[in-house]
């Protein structure tokens, strides 16, 4: 990826990791502020999770990453991770259909978990055996440096030991969101 800076301007999406919109310094006020603080044009926020959208001219996304995580640091105690990616990246994800014909519903989620660019590819384990039943991993998106998995939340519980196997798979410079999330964070763009 080229570093520095462009003249057009790019549409992106910061997922953030570990928001709790009960916290007032994780909410989007706060988040928005910190983003046009730092210079960013147009920034805006979707849901309560954590997903600001933003235009930049900058095209160094780790450098882009590893600012806003600082800032979030430093201005708001938010410790969490930061992972971007571009409208483009996004729109290529969606019109993708990683799920094909599935559908979120109460009993069953569609995630999307996103790792950082360095991050090793498709999952090299296998799911644990108490999740096999519950947890259907649909596979990983190179481009999109992501995994989709379906969880049948009808079975209860597998949702706190499904993000720990993914952080030993990958580290904690991970998000998850619903896809439901993505395609709202994508029409915001």
């Amino acid at each position: 990826m080229a570093t520095g800076t462009v003249g057009r301007m790019i549409r992106y999406a910061a997922l953030l990791r570990g928001i709790m919109p009960t916290n007032p310094n994780m909410r989007g006020e706060k988040l928005r502020e910190v983003f046009t603080g730092l210079g960013f044009e147009s920034v805006g926020s979707v849901l309560t999770s954590g997903n600001i959208v933003f235009g930049s001219t900058e095209t160094d996304v780790p450098a882009l990453e590893s600012r806003i995580q600082k800032a979030l640091t430093s201005e708001l105690g938010i410790a969490g991770g930061t992972l971007i990616r571009s409208r483009d990246e996004l729109r290529e994800l969606v019109d993708s259909a990683p799920f094909g014909e599935r559908t979120h519903g109460r009993g069953s989620y569609l995630t999307v978990t996103f790792v950082k660019s360095d991050a090793p590819g498709a999952p090299s384990r296998p799911l644990p055996a108490e999740l096999a039943p519950v947890i259907e991993i649909l596979g990983y998106d190179a481009a999109a440096r992501a995994v989709f998995a379906v969880i049948d939340n009808s079975k209860g519980g597998s949702t706190p030991s499904h993000m720990a196997w993914l952080e030993r798979m990958y580290g904690k410079d991970i998000t998850t969101r619903t896809w439901l999330t993505v395609q709202k964070v994508l029409a915001k763009l």
